[in-house]
């Protein structure tokens, strides 16, 4: 059943968003107000704001749109996407795509949970492993538009699986994958599973 999900879910992520071919040179000149939090290169040096370096152009653009739109709430990004057309997201995604991320450090104290989260889930609580879908080595799934996570600031994944957890975060499709996964995670797992990713590379 997980594998059918999984591959439902793939499906979907192919098949369900259509973009503009990005060009990375035009982007670096249309992504340089976003250099101000999410750092020129795309690695934020502030916690709170996603580091963008590397991540997987699919991803980044359903993101853009869904802030522009409305259907996911970022107050910190309010107009900063006013007025960029479908061409401008997909080229300032394709810059940032092309980007080298650097790599965080995990807590040591919170390794092994999170590890043991990370790769294998939990069987108690129903939690799938993070690896179906964001792989091994936290690269994600490009074709899926499966973001990337390894060596993301360990605040910031923290506070997005909080709000998948609460609700306030719900651009994850009708499936709910997300929320489904964070409604069953401890405030002390997702803090452990989020410091894991951070060091991962």
């Amino acid at each position: 059943m997980k594998n059918l999900l999984v591959s439902l879910f793939i499906l979907m992520g192919v098949s369900g968003l259509v973009h503009a071919e990005g060009d990375a040179e035009a982007g670096k000149s249309k992504a340089a107000a976003c250099g101000g939090c999410h750092g020129a290169d795309g690695n934020s040096g502030v916690s709170a704001f996603p580091k963008l370096a590397g991540q997987n152009v699919r991803y980044l653009v359903k993101q853009m749109q869904d802030i522009q739109s409305g259907a996911r709430s970022v107050p910190a990004m309010a107009g900063q996407l006013d007025g960029k057309t479908k061409q401008d997201m997909a080229d300032i995604a394709a810059y940032f795509s092309s980007q080298f991320p650097t790599v965080g450090a995990a807590n040591k104290d919170l390794v092994e949970l999170g590890e043991k989260i990370y790769r294998a889930g939990s069987k108690e609580s129903g939690v799938s492993a993070c690896t179906a879908c964001h792989s091994p080595t936290g690269k994600g799934n490009a074709m899926a538009g499966f973001p990337s996570l390894g060596g993301q600031h360990a605040d910031y994944i923290a506070a997005q699986l909080r709000a998948f957890r609460e609700g306030e975060r719900t651009n994850d499709g009708d499936s709910k994958m997300m929320r489904s996964v964070a409604f069953r995670l401890t405030n002390k797992e997702i803090d452990a599973v989020a410091s894991y990713i951070s060091g991962l590379h």
